[in-house]
């Protein structure tokens, strides 16, 4: 399985130092030359319209915020790692498209509850299908069987991936964020994504959500069809069904237009 890049694990650290500063996170950027660069082609973008260009990271954290920077770098590992080609024809940049924005959706969601950490819910929305990319990779006739068996009976793509390799997406991503050291509480919430393993906690509902708004308003594509209402369990605590949260959001477009940016990545 891949490893996470050491800038981007440094940076993690940082996160969860309520003592880390914006000094801290330029002297760690500042020492990848390819993060550099792709997080000022980001800062530079027609997207962001600054005044002027930006020419070095400091500049760029206090343009963008701190937040804002490290999204971009940990969206930049997750980009890295994605395989330019695959024999399973799972279309690699409408997954990117549809993590960036499930990501981006269940840190906005993350400011209605009380136990979810926005930073966390953005990685956990960032990596949540990743087993995906390993089977894409790994096993891609039986990956390609699942996603094909999705779409013809209009099943559960998790339901089908049991039944074609017996484990799913879920369970393969929750060992990589293990492997990649992560926070209990984040690997719990990539392992029970799925409507019939979920637990009920904060995380798991801002990123459960966030995950079927990605599906239900097209933003993206990761291999499988159908969209999940969201359990009672998860109405409660977000405010709503799936239909009323989504009203809710004001714009959600703002989200998957940066979405679209960082994928230029």
């Amino acid at each position: 399985m891949p490893a996470f890049p050491k800038s981007v694990e440094k940076i993690l650290v940082l996160t969860r130092n309520v003592d880390s500063t914006p000094k801290d996170l330029v002297d760690v950027i500042d020492k990848d030359p390819v993060v550099t660069v792709k997080v000022l082609k980001v800062v530079n973008s027609v997207y962001y319209s600054l005044p002027r260009q930006v020419t070095s990271i400091g500049h760029a954290v206090v343009y963008l915020g701190f937040n804002t920077i490290k999204n971009l770098a940990l969206s930049i590992a997750a980009i890295g790692m994605l395989p330019q080609e695959n024999k399973a024809g799972f279309d690699a940049q409408a997954y990117l498209l549809h993590s960036l924005a499930t990501a981006g959706l269940a840190k906005k969601l993350a400011n209605r509850v009380q136990d979810a950490d926005p930073m966390d819910c953005f990685i956990a929305g960032l990596l949540h299908d990743f087993g995906k990319v390993v089977f894409a990779q790994f096993m891609p006739e039986e990956f390609k069987l699942a996603l094909e068996r999705s779409a013809n009976d209009g099943s559960s793509l998790h339901t089908a991936l049991q039944a074609m390799i017996g484990a799913d997406h879920s369970i393969v991503g929750a060992m990589l964020a293990e492997k990649w050291r992560f926070a209990p509480a984040l690997v719990e919430t990539i392992r029970h994504l799925s409507p019939h393993d979920f637990k009920d906690t904060d995380m798991i509902a801002c990123v459960f959500a966030a995950n079927q708004i990605s599906k239900h308003l097209a933003f993206g594509f990761a291999g499988n069809h159908r969209i999940d209402e969201l359990p009672t369990a998860l109405q409660k605590r977000l405010g709503g069904t799936l239909d009323e949260v989504i009203a809710s959001l004001g714009d959600p477009r703002v989200i998957f237009e940066e979405a679209q940016v960082f994928a230029t990545l």
